[in-house]
């Protein structure tokens, strides 16, 4: 028979991530006490060092987890509408009594310890997510299900990026991947991808012509781009028409005509009629949606006229809404600027630091670039350079697999959930979790842009630990109590 009787969730918790979360916060310490660390001083554990602070977060961590692994499960549910709410108050109110730290206001100044409450409001967006999910009928394949999710996680974005905490703010964009596989079409992934490209090589090669043309090749490649993809889709969601083809055929002749009339009579801009082959191609559909009342026809169209408006909107965007130090940064990253004296030099230094590593390291306490502090923020967004240039590639690519494995894990625990809710929850903690590791890392070996968020259980402080502390440790508990009732 099976066994019903109530089990300690201290051990029925699933110690393969408890395990893989105490080795990543030991190892974060290690890596806070080389970065940090000054020539001389060996008081790792004075609250006057930032070693010793972070030990104290350490252990408030480990107590806090404990903690939730012996609330009942079901208070997670209950509570998880009043918990989101009275974050989303605490993000209002945030930049109004915030102070100013380094133009950022989403601080909250409590005594001597400060928090950030955007760390906190991802735990209780996503127990909201998965409360709102969990409803019966409730899919995201229905557009007015998947406004009201979007909503929910459009809310608190927007709040953070008041805060000037665009950072932060871009983390919740992860959500959406917990939203496809809970049903999302994946158009809006293909959509999202294509803006990233769009934007991409539109701004990446703004300043390029193409011979013989007033046309830059950003502009026109993307241009290119949204015919091609348009026809594509076509071709893919109404295979059995005719359409596709006509749209290949009249947007490459109508192209073709353009570049051999600026090549051979008057140089003029292609774009132009580019535009009006996206135009065109979009009133086309909009004519075959009415005949054949065919709503897939609309929501191509849409995207032919939506990825024209995003393409003109892209320069806008980088000039007058990202703050001047972004931009610098998007420019950098993508070459077109040099910098190694402002938004490059955290990444050119961090780089020299993993580079002087080597395969084995210089050793605990030996990092030449760390200890001389050429690295700016480097116990905090960029202590990821501290791992490389201490430990080598042996020690670096063993902490990438630990959060591999802890990934992996919580693959494993989202997909063996009994409730829809214990499996959405567990889906946004990992979908949070794998942006932090991919964006961090990547910002700090410069294949993504310094976007400054902290990598999971290594950077330095409170806020960032005890966030993620919540948002793993509430999905282990609600692991726990599945258990029982798996027997």
């Amino acid at each position: 028979m099976p066994d019903n009787s109530p089990r300690n969730p201290a051990f029925t918790a699933d110690w393969v991530v408890i395990v893989i979360f105490l080795a990543l916060m030991a190892f974060g310490w290690i890596s806070i006490c080389g970065a940090s660390h000054e020539i001389g001083d060996t008081d790792f554990l004075s609250w006057s060092t930032r070693t010793g602070k972070q030990l104290v977060w350490m252990s408030c961590a480990v107590l806090l987890g404990f903690v939730l692994l012996m609330v009942d499960d079901r208070y997670f549910d209950t509570l998880a509408d009043l918990l989101y709410w009275v974050m989303i108050g605490v993000l209002f109110i945030t930049p109004f009594i915030a102070k100013d730290i380094k133009g950022s206001h989403s601080w909250i100044s409590l005594g001597s310890i400060s928090l950030q409450p955007a760390e906190f409001a991802k735990c209780t967006t996503a127990l909201a997510l998965a409360k709102l999910i969990n409803r019966y009928g409730f899919t995201l394949d229905n557009m007015r299900n998947l406004a009201q999710a979007a909503g929910m996680v459009l809310l608190p974005f927007a709040l953070i990026v008041m805060q000037r905490e665009t950072g932060s703010a871009l983390v919740y964009l992860s959500f959406f991947l917990m939203f496809y596989r809970e049903g999302m079409p994946g158009s809006f992934l293909f959509t999202a991808t294509a803006a990233v490209v769009y934007f991409i090589v539109g701004i990446r090669f703004s300043d390029v012509v193409v011979p013989m043309t007033h046309t830059s090749v950003g502009e026109f490649s993307v241009l290119l781009m949204i015919w091609l993809f348009t026809a594509g889709l076509v071709r893919v969601y109404c295979p059995h028409t005719p359409h596709a083809t006509r749209l290949f055929v009249w947007g490459g002749t109508a192209t073709a005509l353009a570049l051999l009339f600026s090549h051979f009579v008057i140089p003029f801009d292609v774009a132009w009629v580019q535009v009006g082959v996206c135009i065109g191609m979009a009133c086309y559909l909009g004519w075959q949606a009415l005949g054949e009342r065919a709503g897939r026809y609309t929501l191509i169209a849409l995207f032919a006229l939506g990825s024209t408006a995003f393409l003109y909107s892209a320069n806008y965007t980088l000039n007058h809404i990202l703050e001047p130090h972004q931009q610098v940064r998007v420019r950098v990253l993508l070459g077109m600027e040099e910098s190694i004296t402002d938004a490059g030099y955290n990444v050119n230094q961090s780089k020299i630091a993993i580079g002087s590593g080597g395969l084995l390291g210089k050793g605990f306490l030996n990092g030449t670039q760390t200890k001389l502090k050429y690295v700016p923020e480097q116990d905090t967004d960029f202590i990821f350079c501290t791992v490389g240039e201490e430990e080598g590639f042996i020690g670096s690519a063993a902490v990438l697999l630990l959060f591999l494995a802890l990934i992996l894990r919580l693959v494993y625990l989202a997909e063996r959930q009994t409730t829809k809710f214990g499996r959405v929850y567990g889906y946004c903690v990992l979908s949070v979790l794998f942006f932090h590791v991919l964006i961090n890392v990547g910002m700090v070996m410069g294949l993504m842009p310094v976007i400054g968020i902290p990598l999971p259980f290594f950077s330095y402080g409170g806020s960032s630990l005890w966030g993620f502390t919540l948002m793993l440790f509430i999905f282990l508990r609600i692991d726990a109590g599945n258990k029982p009732r798996l027997a």
